[in-house]
């Protein structure tokens, strides 16, 4: 199989682990009969230890396997940037927005992603990206006059939690790729969650989760979900997306948002939730701002490789 062909595959797979991640979050918060599980610290806690247990023994493995010391700077930025702060900021945003509408706003990674490259790795944008950007903001702008109730206090702060949210994961893509390429996936996915399982252990400790757990007879079904969010979600997801970074580019890669909010609402609204015309509009004006950004991106990496 190609490399095109693979990439293609990984991207599709992840689309469909990704876009049902929100929903996942949501279980973990809340019981299918709707009684109160796991705050949202809570939830993003539990994901984050179980996921780095799962990897604990491969992770000691491959820190054998650094070729710098320094390198791990890197991990720890892969870490807390692309799990650790996105996980607290997703679930703290669903606290205030439907599962399907955090996982439309997602779709900000590539912009985040392309405007990084510029500021830090000195790429330069054309003005067709430039547009493109624009068209994003205001669909984000849409997006937030869309949301029902919104004010300062309310939606607009978990709408902020998703922008940041997408920030990180744009700073994980391009250390992955620009810092980490000479890295095998399950070294980088290893290592970096093995930076964050202490932090994580910490904050489930105190935030009284595991208490929970042991009076609320509910509360196994929520960490349930929640390990299927850390394995599925957060362990196998995170592995074939720095695969799929490897063999093709971080604007590709970043693209995967194209698929996670027809996924994500599919699920968001299969679950019984709402959406407003506005937000309905509001993502097609993202999404066409990111495929502006990302289609003249990947064009011109297609002619750096001819060349």
């Amino acid at each position: 199989m190609t490399k095109k062909s693979l990439a293609w595959i990984y991207l599709l797979l992840l689309g469909i682990i990704w876009g049902g991640s929100f929903i996942l979050m949501k279980r973990g918060m809340h019981a299918m009969d709707g009684t109160d599980l796991f705050s949202s610290s809570q939830v993003a806690a539990l994901r984050m230890v179980i996921a780095g247990l799962v990897l604990l023994p491969i992770t000691l493995m491959n820190l054998k396997r650094l070729k710098q010391k320094k390198d791990l700077i890197f991990f720890a930025c892969v870490g807390y940037f692309g799990n650790f702060f996105p996980a607290f900021l997703f679930t703290y945003a669903e606290t205030g927005l439907s599962s399907g509408l955090t996982g439309v706003m997602n779709s900000l990674t590539p912009i985040f992603t392309i405007l990084i490259g510029f500021m830090v790795f000195k790429h330069t944008i054309s003005k067709f990206q430039f547009l493109g950007l624009v068209i994003a903001v205001v669909g984000v702008i849409l997006l937030i006059l869309g949301g029902e109730n919104v004010s300062f206090s309310g939606n607009l702060n978990q709408i902020v939690a998703v922008a940041a949210a997408t920030l990180c994961y744009a700073i994980s893509v391009n250390v992955i790729k620009y810092k980490l390429a000479e890295y095998k996936a399950i070294e980088i996915a290893s290592i970096a969650f093995g930076t964050t399982l202490i932090p994580s252990a910490i904050i489930t400790h105190f935030s009284g989760a595991i208490d929970f757990l042991q009076q609320e007879p509910k509360a196994l079904e929520g960490v349930g979900f929640i390990s299927i969010l850390s394995v599925v979600g957060t362990v196998i997801a995170l592995f074939y997306f720095n695969k799929l970074i490897a063999i093709s580019s971080t604007i590709f890669a970043s693209s995967v948002t194209y698929i996670i909010p027809i996924v994500a609402l599919f699920f968001g609204l299969s679950d019984g939730e709402s959406i407003h015309y506005l937000q309905v509009l509001a993502m097609f004006v993202v999404l066409g701002g990111v495929f502006m950004v990302n289609r003249v991106g990947t064009k011109r990496i297609a002619s750096l490789h001819k060349n």
